[in-house]
């Protein structure tokens, strides 16, 4: 040991001893902390964000609104029950459909987008019950005895159509019933470019068969000789194309 180590008090030198203790203490201990703080903070990988826009979203969900038609369909039923944008004529111009505008079950049919939903409003109290009443077409049919002439038939088809929303006047469809068939519910085109196609007219309004299959409404016969059958027909699809039978004064 030096001289001069000698010399110091052996309480200088413990304290000295202590030091040495305390800071090699102190510095295992701080590599220690610095080491574990250091492993804690090191960030973990965000995760990457989608870069999809709500744009792109509403576009793909607009894109997959697609309807499979059902018998008994019409494009104007199917524009009103999915609130589509444009109406029938919307659907029909998003697939490619033209006059006279038929659609067929199992056609699986493109919708253009619809608008945002509205709240719906408020519900008025229910009134008092009433004796219930029917109004499908074939109630009609039987409620009233209509004479099996022309006069009877064509007030026959003006109660059902009527009771299903379809406009027309007993006018508009006598005016359209003489120029089409002068009253014969038997008659049949068989010289036209229908009739060349193999879809004559045929009846009191001149339907072909597909327009008549796509138009016919529920309650009426599905014979396209029936003269009711065939005035309701005609006039629903008058309506989804013209806006009433009233607008007819032609050829349709």
């Amino acid at each position: 040991m030096p001289k001069h180590a000698r010399n110091r008090s052996l309480a200088k030198r413990m304290v000295s001893v202590r030091g040495a203790v305390v800071v090699g203490t102190f510095a295992a201990l701080s590599c220690g902390i610095v080491t574990g703080t250091a492993s804690a903070a090191t960030p973990e990988k965000a995760p990457a964000k989608s870069t999809v826009t709500a744009k792109q979203k509403a576009e793909h969900k607009a894109a997959k609104r697609t309807y499979t038609v059902k018998k008994g369909d019409t494009l104007i039923g199917i524009a009103r029950h999915h609130k589509v944008t444009g109406g029938w004529k919307g659907i029909a111009a998003r697939n490619h459909i033209h006059s006279p505008y038929i659609i067929h079950p199992g056609q699986v049919l493109h919708l253009p987008h619809a608008p945002a939903a509205k709240a719906p409003a408020a519900k008025a109290p229910a009134p008092a019950a009433k004796a219930s009443t029917t109004t499908t077409a074939q109630t009609a049919s039987t409620a009233t005895a209509y004479p099996d002439n022309l006069d009877g038939w064509i007030n026959h088809s003006l109660a059902i159509m009527k009771q299903r929303g379809i406009p027309g006047s007993y006018d508009g469809i006598y005016r359209n019933i003489i120029r089409e068939s002068s009253g014969n519910p038997n008659a049949i085109n068989l010289w036209d470019s229908n009739a060349a196609a193999g879809t004559p007219s045929i009846g009191l309004l001149q339907v072909i068969q597909p327009t008549f299959d796509a138009y016919h409404v529920p309650g009426t016969s599905t014979n396209i000789y029936d003269p009711v059958a065939n005035i309701t027909a005609a006039c629903n699809y008058a309506y989804h194309v013209y806006g009433s039978i009233d607008n007819v004064n032609g050829p349709y």
